[in-house]
């Protein structure tokens, strides 16, 4: 299964926010256990790279980011995912190019807290507690 990860989702993971910090740990944890795919939208790696240089130290933001780097795929925004975003019924732009890039990846799910701005979204949204129930109630099948 194929699973783009929202920003937020990332976030509450590297900057331990509770209480929503251990149900994204254990998303990224099936990435780590290769039981799902996981994938992050070109714009997120840029854009948790500014907040981490906020929130942390250079080095530790940077070792952060090669880390997940190193755990995830990177979901492109190119000039189609751009235009398609621009189309999209998900009337954010930046939530559009999210969904935009999960399905240019055939991503199954995108799983992010912001719900509310996927409603209209072409690839289904599930917050981190969703996704997890789902998987270990056999709702969804990782093994795609």
């Amino acid at each position: 299964m194929k699973v783009l990860i929202d920003t937020n989702v990332v976030l509450d993971v590297l900057l331990l926010r509770r209480p929503f910090a251990e149900a994204a740990t254990r998303v990224l944890a099936l990435v780590e256990e290769s039981k799902i795919q996981g994938f992050l939208c070109a714009t997120t790696v840029t854009t948790i790279d500014y907040l981490l240089g906020q929130a942390l130290p250079p080095n530790d933001a940077r070792a952060a980011l090669k880390r997940l780097l190193d755990l995830c795929e990177i979901a492109p925004v190119n000039r189609p995912v751009l235009e398609q975003a621009l189309l999209s019924s998900v009337s954010d732009f930046e939530d559009a190019v999210l969904e935009q890039s999960a399905r240019l990846v055939d991503a199954d799910i995108i799983a992010t807290r912001n719900l509310a701005d996927f409603k209209k979204s072409t690839v289904p949204a599930l917050d981190p507690q969703e996704l997890l129930a789902a998987l270990e109630e056999g709702r969804i099948d990782s093994s795609r």
